[in-house]
């Protein structure tokens, strides 16, 4: 029998901690808590995660340093709840991994409903998580966040950035409307979805060495969109 969907509450509130556990439980999902950033860093050596559900406000640890953190090294999906509303602080946790951000407070129903989502979103990927591209001299590994240059040179990519390169490995050739970008990867459509896109595909040219002002692989199409001009072969 397959295992339920494992989400980590990581907030410092023991009554959201329980509120939460018993929403996702109800819902059917596995769940454990933390109150602290280090006992879910100690966890997170032995136990794979699907959702994470990480509050920014850590008594012993800044919640976004985690968070960037979890993109860079963890295959789960980040979602960050905080008390933080304003449009900056979403764009920071939108810009350093996280796939969503809810603001407190919230009705636990929703908290199901964003899990669910993510976890639909994810699917794909892993379930392809062994596959490799390969494209224009590059070989990206999903499953280890990795891109290998023609040379051997290896450079990690985070878990967000990893969505949208997929995105583009799997619309090669195509243009991809910034509503098409939100309907595939998720999160609330506006500013800082479009401005985190940006971040995320800026740091994408980096790594894979584009000019900025004159990209070759991941073209800008203005009024439009973007459209990625390798040419993709998957193992």
């Amino acid at each position: 029998m397959t295992k339920a969907p494992l989400v980590a509450i990581l907030d410092d509130e023991p009554e959201i901690r329980l509120m939460l556990s018993e929403a996702l439980s109800d819902a059917g999902f596995r769940t454990q808590c933390f109150a602290r950033a280090t006992e879910f860093e100690a966890a997170l050596k032995r136990t794979a995660f699907d959702v994470c559900l990480v509050d920014l406000g850590l008594p012993d640890r800044d919640g976004l340093v985690l968070v960037h953190r979890l993109a860079l090294e963890s295959g789960a999906a980040i979602i960050i709840i905080s008390g933080r509303s304003q449009v900056q602080d979403r764009v920071t946790g939108l810009e350093l991994g996280a796939d969503d951000y809810i603001i407190k407070p919230f009705d636990p129903a929703e908290i199901v409903a964003r899990v669910r989502v993510r976890l639909r979103k994810n699917k794909p990927a892993t379930d392809r998580a062994a596959k490799i591209a390969r494209f224009n001299g590059w070989t990206a590994v999903f499953d280890s966040y990795s891109l290998i240059s023609a040379e051997g040179e290896e450079i990690q990519f985070s878990h967000a950035e990893g969505q949208v390169l997929r995105m583009f490995l799997e619309n090669s050739r195509r243009l991809i409307s910034r509503q098409q970008m939100q309907e595939t990867l998720g999160g609330a459509a506006g500013e800082s979805f479009d401005r985190a896109m940006d971040v995320r595909i800026s740091r994408l040219r980096t790594k894979l060495g584009e000019d900025p002002k004159n990209p070759t692989l991941i073209k800008t199409i203005y009024g439009a969109g973007y459209i990625f001009l390798g040419d993709v072969e998957w193992d």
